[in-house]
């Protein structure tokens, strides 16, 4: 029978496991490109779900890479799961890419993990730090730069504007402390954001949409057009820069 894990302890297992697939996978540069990308979605997911399987047999999974596991829509427990956040990224050769792993309870990211793996970092709700220090006058954006709310929050308050791979990549920086906020507004899914939200929230900061509502997770759709992480100080004034960006 399988060690028993608890439910932190197993997200961020998987989390660093899957990290280490993905390392694996880009030894001395064997594959490249769009194949390195499409290998390396499959084969995480590949040992996710059989992990889950093993361990958690009987909770739903949300995933971006398989078709939903379970009946969503009548259990409280769904883990939501990024094998690969920043596909492009990984398959580029850069370090901005992460896995995503969330337990949600009724609609909640109770549990969350994030690799870096290419940084060598893992960050975990029940241990990561608050946030705390000066703020740096920074946010992250896109490497294709701003959107045209993350540009309102920039111009009202003054702030530069630092260019980031993927969204795990882009959270953590805010959880790290060398930016102050992530805006979001052009349309993701649940599993982009969902354990970088429940890792944000452990350290104390700001996480909603933008117009200041609440994230819920394991929507019957589960598409997720906006939302915000930011430090807790600013968190009146970037809500204030985007309820009127024009």
């Amino acid at each position: 029978m399988p060690v028993r894990l608890s439910d932190a302890d197993l997200a961020a297992r998987l989390a660093e496991g899957a990290g280490e697939i993905l390392n694996g996978i880009r030894h001395r540069d064997l594959l490249d490109g769009r194949v390195v990308g499409d290998v390396g979605d499959m084969l995480a997911q590949a040992w996710i779900s059989t992990v889950l399987r093993v361990h958690r047999p009987h909770d739903a999974v949300l995933s971006e890479e398989a078709e939903d596991v379970g009946d969503r829509s009548t259990t409280s427990r769904v883990w939501i799961i990024d094998p690969l956040d920043g596909t492009n990224e990984f398959s580029l050769g850069t370090d901005n890419w992460a896995v995503h792993v969330a337990l949600a309870v009724d609609g909640d990211p109770e549990v969350a993990a994030v690799s870096l793996p290419a940084q060598g970092e893992l960050f975990r709700s029940d241990t990561v730090d608050e946030v705390t220090g000066p703020l740096t006058g920074r946010l992250a954006v896109s490497r294709y730069g701003h959107s045209y709310h993350s540009a309102a929050v920039a111009d009202r308050l003054r702030m530069g504007a630092v260019q980031i791979g993927s969204a795990g990549a882009k959270a953590m920086a805010v959880v790290r402390g060398d930016v102050d906020a992530y805006v979001h507004s052009g349309g993701q899914y649940e599993w982009d954001n969902c354990a970088p939200v429940g890792v944000a929230l452990a350290a104390g900061l700001h996480c909603s949409r933008i117009d200041g509502r609440p994230i819920t997770y394991n929507n019957p759709q589960p598409y997720m057009p906006d939302f915000v992480i930011c430090r807790s100080e600013i968190a009146d004034a970037v809500l204030d820069a985007l309820s009127t960006p024009w």
